[in-house]
């Protein structure tokens, strides 16, 4: 995914990638950061920055050009997650769950399922979710619980069951829910199927929103499925790949998450930056004094140490922050 071209074989960035950075990181800055506090004392789940990212294209990054969508790499997707983390962590997230939720459509859904479902995620006219974790099974997804019976006819099948820390399942129109269709298969991994759910069928509910420390804006929910009915064409693969599809996405998704917590930590960095060049003690600001230094050096090596464990995200930062004592690239 890197550009590594150049005679010094060092990772970057193609010129589509740094005007995307750029475009996204002055938009995250301009209209994103300056609601981030809020968004977090409130608890609310920020539709006016959903709709901010539906209207700049953001949410099409992952999409196929043929829905609607950008058709960029995970490189790219990462430098926009990373971007809008560094300005609200919450913000972050709305575009790594959609791409997280989206990927088994994207990996497992046939030309009709992708059809039906694509062009609305990627328009950001509908959010997904991605609902495998329950109480007792959270690493361990052959552990689940949730059931999906078939009728007789085949046409549907019957989910009962929960999940729990679901994230944006409160405010998604589509979960992708994996449950057990074969408990009697003699392989663990070969009892669950995945299903797209729409969320307003009759049988499903949110049942709980968890408090949490941080990154409140971004809800992560409790979910029962009460006889919650699924027309079998909504079912992705075939019976018993559901661990094999799981799998998959997440070998795609967590470099995603990776980045976003990059951008956290540098954002904080940016924070420190510059408090240390306005705070003055003893007559100079305290980026002068040689303990903030190296408490700042510090700070920067350890994010360039987390960036550089992404894929694809070593590269060069691209300017220097205004007034900071080191030179800290950002």
């Amino acid at each position: 995914m890197a550009d590594v071209s150049s005679p010094s074989g060092s990772f970057g960035l193609t010129e589509d990638q740094r005007l995307l950075r750029d475009a996204v990181r002055e938009l995250a800055q301009e209209r994103i950061a300056p609601r981030a506090a809020e968004i977090d004392r409130a608890g609310e789940f920020p539709w006016d920055v959903k709709e901010l990212l539906a209207a700049q294209d953001i949410f099409a990054l992952p999409f196929p050009e043929r829905y609607g969508g950008i058709g960029a790499d995970l490189l790219t997707v990462c430098l926009a997650i990373e971007e809008i983390s560094r300005a609200c962590a919450t913000s972050g997230l709305i575009l790594a769950v959609q791409e997280l939720a989206a990927l088994p459509i994207l990996l497992a859904g046939s030309d009709d399922q992708q059809a039906r479902w694509l062009p609305d995620l990627a328009a950001g006219r509908r959010l997904i979710a991605f609902a495998l974790t329950e109480a007792a099974a959270g690493s361990d997804p052959a552990a689940l619980a949730t059931r999906a019976v078939r009728s007789p006819r085949g046409d549907h099948y019957v989910i009962d069951g929960g999940k729990r820390f679901i994230s944006h399942a409160s405010v998604a129109d589509l979960l992708i829910v994996f449950a057990v269709t074969n408990p009697d298969a003699e392989k663990s991994h070969r009892r669950l199927s995945a299903f797209v759910v729409e969320t307003a069928t009759p049988g499903f509910a949110v049942s709980r929103l968890e408090h949490k420390m941080g990154i409140r804006g971004s809800p992560t929910a409790e979910l029962t499925f009460d006889g919650v009915r699924v027309p079998a064409a909504n079912r992705l693969g075939e019976e018993g790949e559901g661990f094999a599809i799981a799998m998959r996405t997440f070998e795609r998704s967590r470099p995603g998450i990776a980045a976003q917590a990059v951008g956290i930590a540098q954002g904080a960095l940016d924070v420190a930056v510059n408090y240390a060049a306005e705070r003055i003690q003893f007559g100079k600001p305290i980026g002068e004094l040689q303990m903030v230094q190296a408490l700042l050096a510090d700070m920067e090596a350890g994010t360039a140490a987390a960036r550089a464990s992404v894929p694809g995200l070593r590269r060069d930062r691209g300017r220097v922050t205004r007034g900071c004592p080191l030179g800290v690239a950002v």
